[in-house]
């Protein structure tokens, strides 16, 4: 069973327009809307997948239960932490040439009761979870140390943890071993403090963040694909990608990818792969089923090309 945290879960409405004018008033081709949260999306990517998996997030007002009802009507057990703030709710507009323009909402700031609930909620259930996947910012209201509580409680109850948060969260947690990390290029140059302009500056700042205590990173490189550098090796992976719908949601689904092959090693990795790019080709934060994976599509190798520079360099 692969568990989820999602501290700052929210509604995801996504909108396809043939183009995006500012001042202008725009008419939508194509819409959706997704519970959402990057814990969420694991679990809605995790449960397309056959995979047993619990959300644990906090919700609030009208927002918070649509976004309960939603995820009951896709089959995924939620264990709600009821908070007086409104869930956010979040938009994202898609145009054809792949350009996403996303507006996030802060929302609600927890109250210290309502984040020691929360923290009670994980510890709760964290004895029957596999995976325990901590993923997100933080709300209001939640030092930067608390996923680090997360992660020593759960190692504690023999989980293992994966981590996709960033900034000074993701740096208070390190010490506390996490399993796997899984940073984007820019929250990987933001967490050592230096640009990446190549994949041997992916490799170092890898390297580093394990020296500080993460146990593996798989780091998320969009166009280049995902390296991944654990006790067994380097690898990268990458997959053939003819039309880029949405990227909401896909870094999640490859997390989610990721665990539910093991969590783990190249097979792993391939399985990421497969599900993040079978998640930008889909709209909005649409999951991917296993009908819609092309794992022939996908190659995983340890001969890393080190001086390749980076299509989007991290600044």
């Amino acid at each position: 069973m692969i568990l989820t945290v999602t501290p700052n879960p929210s509604l995801d409405r996504a909108y396809e327009v043939p183009a995006l004018t500012r001042g202008e008033v725009v008419r939508a081709t194509g819409e959706r809307m997704d519970p959402g949260g990057k814990g969420v999306n694991v679990s809605r990517a995790v449960a397309a997948a056959g995979v047993r998996t619990l959300a644990v997030l906090p919700l609030g007002g009208a927002t918070g239960a649509l976004v309960a009802r939603l995820l009951d009507e896709q089959g995924i057990d939620v264990a709600p932490v009821q908070v007086t703030g409104a869930t956010r709710a979040n938009i994202s507009v898609a145009e054809p040439d792949g350009t996403l323009t996303k507006i996030n909402a802060p929302g609600p700031a927890l109250t210290p009761a309502e984040s020691a609930a929360l923290l009670d909620t994980v510890a709760a259930h964290s004895a029957a979870a596999d995976w325990i996947a901590c993923c997100g910012s933080l709300p209001r209201g939640l030092a930067p140390s608390w996923y680090a509580d997360v992660v020593r409680r759960s190692h504690a109850a023999g989980a293992r943890i994966a981590l996709d948060t960033c900034g000074p969260a993701l740096l208070a947690a390190l010490p506390g071993r996490p399993d796997v990390v899984k940073p984007n290029a820019t929250e990987l140059a933001e967490a050592v403090g230096r640009p990446l302009a190549t994949l041997g500056d992916v490799l170092k700042a890898a390297d580093e963040l394990r020296e500080r205590g993460a146990r593996a990173v798989l780091a998320s490189l969009g166009a280049d694909g995902q390296l991944l550098v654990d006790d067994t090796g380097t690898y990268l992976g990458r997959a053939r990608v003819d039309l880029v719908r949405s990227n909401v949601g896909a870094g999640d689904s490859s997390l989610a990818g990721f665990l539910v092959a093991g969590g783990a090693g190249p097979a792993a990795l391939a399985s990421a792969v497969a599900h993040g790019a079978a998640a930008v080709q889909l709209p909005g934060s649409a999951m991917p089923t296993p009908a819609d994976l092309a794992p022939g599509a996908v190659t995983v190798t340890d001969e890393v090309p080190l001086d390749l520079a980076l299509t989007e360099p991290a600044a």
